[in-house]
C-alpha cells in the first residue's frame, strides 16, 4: 500500500475514532443530565429534616458533604414534578426531626403536600418520632402511621427568650442601647432581665396566633372541631395507642410493614418500586413532561444583612451582604429574557444601612421596567431589614406564619469600663473633636451623644415608615400604628395591609406569571440568584474573613441560634451601627 494512502487511512481511522468518542461522550451526557431513572408505578419517597433550607449549604462542609442535600425548595418542586409524573404513583413521607425555630417553612412545605393530594395520587406519612412540627407536616397525608414504641409529642407551641442583663451586671459590662417603637426588642435580651409589659404582650400575641394556625391545620386534616384538637393536645404528650384512639394517627407500624398496610403504595404486581428525593431532585424535569419556556428571576436573601460581599458564618448561615446583593439585582436588570422578578427573603434584618442600599437597587430595578414585575416572597422571616427589602416589591406574598413586620430601629454598644475595672485594667483614652469616642467601647453615651444618635434614628424610622406607607398604599401614620417595632404573622400583616396574599413561593410565582402576563398553566424555568460559590470562594470566605475568624469553628443547633443571635451585633456589625433587627426566639 503505498505511503499517502496508508497515512490516509490511518487518518481517517483517527477520525472516525474521535467521531465516535465526541458521540459516546454525547451520549454519557445526555444520560447523565437526564438524571436517575424513575421506574413504572413508583413510590417518591422524601425525607424532610434538619432545617428545611432555603439553598444548599454555602460553607467549606456544605460545599463537601452537602451537595445530595435536598432544599425546601428542591422538596416543593419535587412534589410539583411528581403530581404531573405518570411514573409516580403515590408519596411515602418520612419526616425526621425539623429542627426549625419557626413555622413557616413547614407551612410551605405541608401546602405542597396537599397541592399534591389533589392529584389523586396518595400520600402516606410514617412518624418514627412525631413532634409538633414533624406531626403538623404530616397531617397532610392521606394515612398517619406511628410507631408502635414511639410517643407522639403533640403538646402545643412555646416560646423561649433569654435576658443576659443580671450576668452583665456581674460582669460589670453596661448595655447602653436606644430605640424607637415599644415593641422594638431585640436588645432586650442585653438591656433587660425579664419581659417589658410590651414584649410580652407581643409574645404572647405571635404564640396565640401560631398555636391557632396549629389547631386549624390539624383539625381540618382530621376531620375534627378546633375545640376538639385543643382539648386534645391539651392532653398531650400521648402514648401510641393513645394516639391512635383519638384519631391522631390511623395506625401503629414498623416502616417495613407498611406494604402490607397501604396496598395503594404497591405496584398491581409484583415488589414494591421506590425512588428516593435525593435522586428524583436530579430527574430531569422534562422527563416527567414539564416543558419551561419563560424565564423568572428568584433572588434570594436568606440571613442577616449586613454591608460588603456576601458570606457564611457558621454560628448566623448566610450573611446577605449589600455589595453582592447590588450586583446580583443588576445582573438581574440587565437580563432581558427575565419576563418576572420574585425577591425571597428569609431574613430577621440587619443592618439599617445596608438594607436602604438593596432596597434603593430593587426600586430602580423595579422602576426600570414597570412591565417586568417584581414580587417579594417570605419565608420564616422577613421582618425588620427584612421586610425593607421586601417593600419594592408590586405584591407581597407570605406565609400565615412567617414573622414579619417589626418596623423600627434600634443602636448602642456596651460599655466595657466596669469589666475592666473588676479585672483590674486601666483605660485612657486621647480625643480629638467633641464625640470622637461616641463608638468608644469603654464610657456610655455622654448626654450630647445620645441626643445625636436618638436624632439619627428618629430620622431613620420616618424615611422606613414614609417608605412603607408608599408601599403599601396608606398614610404614615396609618403605618405607625402597626410599625414602632412589632413582629406580626402572616396572617396578621395580612389583616393590617402590610402583605397582599397568603402563600408560599409557589403562590409568589404564580403572581408574577399573571402580572407577566405568562399564561398560569405556562412551565416556567426559576433562574436563582446568587448563583452557589465554588469551593475556593468558600474557603477563602470562611477562613479569610476577619469578621467571621474563628466563631466558624463553633457548633450548630439550638445552641448555635441562640449565640448567632447574640453575638450578631459585636460580630457583623460597624460598632454603634443602627440595627434594623428583629429579636429572637426560640418557638417550639
Amino acid at each position: 500500500m503505498p505511503l499517502r494512502r496508508s497515512v490516509a487511512v490511518v487518518l481517517a481511522l483517527v477520525g472516525l475514532a474521535a467521531v465516535v468518542s465526541i458521540a459516546g461522550i454525547l451520549f454519557l451526557f445526555l444520560i447523565v443530565s437526564r438524571g436517575p431513572s424513575v421506574p413504572a408505578q413508583a413510590t417518591l419517597v422524601l425525607r424532610p429534616g434538619g432545617e428545611l433550607v432555603e439553598r444548599l449549604p454555602d460553607d467549606v462542609v456544605g460545599q463537601v458533604f452537602g451537595r445530595d442535600a435536598v432544599t425546601l425548595r428542591g422538596f416543593v418542586d419535587s412534589l410539583r414534578m411528581a403530581k404531573r409524573d405518570p411514573r409516580i404513583t403515590g408519596v411515602l413521607l418520612l419526616p425526621t426531626a425539623l429542627e426549625l425555630p419557626f413555622w413557616a417553612k413547614v407551612q410551605e412545605l405541608r401546602d405542597a403536600i396537599l397541592d399534591f393530594r389533589t392529584s389523586g395520587k396518595p400520600v402516606v406519612a410514617f412518624l418514627e418520632y412525631g413532634g409538633d412540627r414533624e406531626y403538623y407536616l404530616a397531617s397532610a397525608a392521606d394515612r398517619v402511621y406511628l410507631l408502635p414504641t414511639s410517643p407522639l409529642d403533640l403538646t402545643g407551641v412555646a416560646s423561649y427568650e433569654i435576658f443576659l442583663r443580671g450576668a452583665l451586671d456581674k460582669l460589670g459590662v453596661a448595655p447602653d442601647f436606644e430605640k424607637i417603637g415599644d415593641y422594638k426588642t431585640a436588645a432586650n435580651q442585653l438591656t433587660e432581665k425579664g419581659f417589658t409589659p410590651a414584649h410580652r404582650e407581643m409574645s404572647e400575641w405571635l404564640n396565640r396566633d401560631l398555636y391557632a394556625q396549629l389547631v386549624r391545620g390539624i383539625a381540618e386534616a382530621r376531620s375534627k372541631t378546633d375545640a376538639e384538637v385543643r382539648a386534645l393536645i391539651d392532653e398531650g404528650p400521648f402514648a401510641p395507642e393513645a394516639a391512635l384512639g383519638a384519631g391522631l394517627v390511623d395506625g401503629l407500624a414498623y416502616l417495613d410493614q407498611l406494604d402490607d398496610e397501604v396496598p395503594e403504595l404497591r405496584p398491581a404486581s409484583g415488589e414494591p418500586r421506590r425512588i428516593e428525593g435525593s435522586d428524583y431532585a436530579r430527574v430531569s424535569p422534562r422527563t416527567a413532561g414539564l416543558r419551561p419556556r419563560s424565564r423568572i428571576a428568584v433572588l434570594h436573601a436568606s440571613g442577616i444583612i449586613a454591608s460588603g460581599k456576601s458570606a457564611y458564618d457558621t454560628i448566623n448561615g448566610p450573611i446577605v451582604g449589600s455589595e453582592t446583593m447590588v450586583e446580583q439585582i443588576r445582573r438581574i436588570r440587565d437580563d432581558d429574557s427575565i419576563r418576572a422578578i420574585v425577591v425571597r427573603i428569609d431574613s430577621p434584618g440587619g443592618s439599617s444601612v445596608a438594607s436602604d442600599v438593596i432596597w434603593r437597587e430593587l426600586i430602580i430595578t423595579r422602576d426600570q421596567r414597570p412591565s417586568r414585575p417584581l414580587v417579594a416572597s417570605m419565608s420564616d422571616l422577613a421582618a425588620s431589614g427584612g421586610y425593607y427589602i421586601a417593600m419594592p416589591g408590586q405584591a407581597i406574598v407570605a406565609q400565615p406564619a412567617s414573622l414579619t413586620g417589626s418596623i423600627g430601629i434600634y443602636a448602642g454598644k456596651m460599655a466595657l469600663d466596669g469589666a475592666m475595672d473588676k479585672l483590674g485594667v486601666s483605660t485612657e483614652t486621647v480625643t480629638s473633636g467633641s464625640n470622637a469616642d461616641m463608638a468608644s467601647p469603654f464610657s456610655p453615651f455622654t448626654p450630647d451623644q445620645r441626643v445625636k444618635l436618638q436624632d439619627y434614628m428618629q430620622g431613620f424610622y420616618r424615611s422606613f415608615v414614609e417608605k412603607a406607607a408608599a408601599s403599601r398604599r396608606m398614610t404614615p401614620e396609618q403605618i405607625d400604628a402597626v410599625a414602632q417595632g412589632r413582629v406580626w404573622t402572616g396572617q396578621q400583616a395580612l389583616e393590617r395591609g402590610l402583605v397582599d396574599a397568603l402563600g408560599g413561593l409557589e403562590a409568589a410565582v404564580a403572581l408574577a406569571k399573571e402580572r407577566a402576563d405568562i399564561p398560569a398553566d405556562e412551565d416556567v424555568e426559576l433562574v436563582a440568584y446568587p448563583p452557589r460559590r465554588s469551593v475556593y470562594e468558600a474557603l477563602r470566605e470562611q477562613f479569610g474573613s476577619s469578621r467571621l475568624g474563628v466563631w466558624n469553628l463553633l457548633a450548630g443547633g439550638a445552641e448555635r441560634r441562640a449565640m448567632a443571635a447574640l453575638t450578631a451585633p459585636v460580630r457583623l456589625f460597624r460598632r454603634g451601627e443602627p440595627l434594623a433587627l428583629m429579636p429572637f426566639a426560640f418557638v417550639r
